[in-house]
């Protein structure tokens, strides 16, 4: 099969030194709204500026260039082996090139690889479908972020909530206020909402991937997401925790079918650098956008 690695080289880089329209108009929307010369406008400041020599320089947005996550669509009669092989081996060229910082530790002796790869590391989620072209996405989860997502099992002992989308929105509720500051807000959350533990948290992170001002599909998760949106930044945690009025960025939300004893409410968070891109491979051409 045909050989992309230098073409996943070019999305790593391109994810790690180039933000998301949709993430820098929000920040930059932000900014406007805070008060002047307060800490929040200067922290929303502070960022806008980075993401420009970001850009300017090709250098990585965050030193914390986090975990990388690829979803990756492709057609029957692709191997996933030569796939995944290719993906590690572009992560360890966009490692050697300073695109990515090396991440990858041994969980219990803390020994680092040097180059981002090890035991299901970088991550990686396949999906066979029935077009006849290639299409991955990949996500940089840093690890501020990450330590602020969480999962609840409804009812959870740590507030009084029902199965349904008014227990949701107490876990949502919940997990933002845990994080407060922490994680480098303004942060955008992915909520997964049913499932077993893990598919429950992969679709919170899958919802990571969409644009800022898209509708969900659902009409209740619709009117949910905007009301949690703005419930959230009614909190006064604000950006980096200095208190105002921008603590999030966007909810995005998706439900799974789940078994009767379980109700599992998954909140992926992610920090203001929402680093995604998606790219198309498709009759040779090859194009890496914002999702």
């Amino acid at each position: 099969m045909q050989d992309f690695t230098d073409q996943f080289v070019e999305l790593i880089k391109s994810t790690s030194t180039d933000l998301s329209p949709d993430v820098e108009n929000a920040l930059a929307a932000a900014c406007k709204q805070e008060a002047k010369g307060s800490a929040a406008e200067g922290a929303l400041a502070t960022i806008l500026e980075n993401i420009k020599l970001s850009r300017e320089t090709g250098r990585p947005i965050c030193q914390d260039t986090g975990t990388p996550i690829f979803h990756v669509w492709y057609p029957m009669g692709v191997s996933q082996r030569s796939l995944r092989e290719q993906i590690k081996s572009a992560v360890r060229i966009a490692t050697e090139r300073a695109c990515l910082r090396p991440n990858a530790v041994a969980a219990l002796s803390g020994k680092n690889s040097g180059d981002n790869t090890g035991v299901d590391f970088p991550t990686v989620h396949f999906d066979e479908w029935e077009h006849d072209y290639l299409k991955a996405g990949l996500l940089l989860k840093g690890g501020g972020s990450e330590n602020c997502g969480c999962q609840y099992s409804v009812p959870s002992p740590e507030f009084p909530a029902s199965r349904d989308i008014s227990g949701v929105r107490k876990a949502v509720l919940e997990a933002a206020c845990k994080a407060q500051g922490m994680g480098c807000a303004p942060g955008i959350l992915g909520v997964g909402i049913g499932g077993d533990r893990a598919t429950s948290m992969i679709k919170a992170k899958e919802q990571l991937f969409r644009p800022l001002g898209d509708a969900n599909p659902d009409p209740e998760l619709d009117q949910m997401e905007k009301r949690l949106h703005r419930e959230i930044n009614e909190l006064g945690i604000g950006p980096m925790g200095f208190g105002g009025k921008t603590t999030v960025l966007g909810v995005k939300m998706a439900q799974l079918h789940r078994v009767p004893a379980s109700f599992f409410v998954s909140v992926a968070y992610m920090c203001w650098a929402d680093r995604r891109k998606i790219m198309t491979i498709k009759n040779g051409k090859v194009t890496i956008e914002a999702p």
